[in-house]
């Protein structure tokens, strides 16, 4: 058995904490980073629900040229949280994973993973004494932050949606596929799949360099990325396997049961929401306390880890901060 416990502090702030999860015997890892910005309001708590390839240390916590989005959101007055599901990170792999992964369904699906962030979030309000937090969440984890959401809207302040995972119609007579549990995920998977998005005739949104700092630190992530050929981090596919179905007629939450206010933030170039599917998420969340709808231009669906990612934290601190509701006139 791999042992994936141990983990480095990002900064020497930063704090660990490893619990039960809802699944026996298996263990779920959070980071914390407080915000040493003196506050006169009770504290603000953000956690961060990653996507479906890379965990927490590889996304909010990843620092470039020495910031991280988390930085910003600490700078801002914010505590900051980052949750791990089983099967990346720090947390503890699923049992099936040292399985042929043709043998089980795909792992890490929005239904199991809401129930990871129901620890996660009872985990933190009880350590922090806090009554509400926001969410972050990045792609595929827009599913189970907003299935979140909507059932448990009193403990949800804001929901933050960066470049989320939209419903399209299904297509006559067509099915999704079917897939294995889990899924190598080689360096080279990484960069084609940052890259493919930018135009031919635009220059990078990332720098090399940055990439190569960017995947030893994702080989780091699984103790025997380097002993395959090529090296390359196993990934649980039920996040891929939802995205799919959601692009089939089935996606996995009911967006008209979230009732918090929920910003959309997205790239001008990300192939995974265009704009019909960004306003299709937009109008499905109608009982939404605020909605907003936020277009960067040169981003891709990767852009905190690309160049404009500045005006990515400028924008959800801007929604976090919470300034943004009137009230509706009688």
């Amino acid at each position: 058995m791999v042992d994936f416990s141990s983990a480095v502090k990002l900064d020497s702030r930063e704090q660990h904490f490893r619990f039960p999860g809802p699944r026996q015997g298996l263990s779920l890892f959070l980071r914390f980073l407080p915000s040493p910005r003196p506050e006169p309001r009770p504290r603000r708590a953000v956690l961060y629900i990653h996507g479906a390839t890379f965990p927490s240390a590889l996304s909010i916590a990843h620092r470039f040229d020495g910031r991280s989005w988390r930085d910003a959101l600490n700078d801002a007055g914010f505590d900051v949280w980052a949750l791990d599901f089983y099967g990346f990170g720090h947390s503890d792999r699923y049992p099936e994973m040292d399985q042929p992964a043709a043998g089980n369904a795909p792992l890490c699906v929005a239904e199991d993973a809401v129930e990871q962030v129901a620890v996660a979030v009872r985990f933190i309000l009880g350590h922090q004494n806090l009554d509400k937090l926001s969410l972050i969440s990045h792609s595929w984890g827009s599913m189970p932050a907003s299935l979140f959401a909507g059932k448990h809207p009193a403990l949800i302040d804001r929901l933050v949606l960066f470049a989320p995972i939209a419903r399209r119609p299904p297509r006559r007579y067509e099915q999704p596929a079917a897939f294995p549990a889990w899924r190598i995920v080689t360096l080279e998977d990484q960069w084609s799949r940052f890259v493919e998005d930018v135009p031919a005739h635009e220059p990078p949104v990332l720098s090399r360099i940055h990439f190569e700092e960017w995947g030893q630190r994702y080989l780091d992530s699984d103790p025997e990325s380097r002993l395959r050929d090529p090296s390359g981090v196993q990934t649980p596919l039920g996040p891929f396997s939802e995205i799919i179905k959601a692009w089939h007629g089935r996606l996995a939450y009911d967006p008209a049961a979230v009732r918090c206010p929920v910003a959309i933030i997205r790239g001008e170039w990300d192939g995974l929401l265009p704009d019909e599917d960004a306003r299709w998420l937009f109008d499905a969340f109608i009982h939404a306390a605020s909605k907003r709808d936020i277009k960067i231009g040169r981003g891709t669906h990767l852009m905190h880890l690309e160049t404009m990612r500045f005006a990515l934290w400028r924008e959800s601190i801007d929604f976090l901060a919470g300034e943004d509701v009137a009230p509706i006139p009688a």
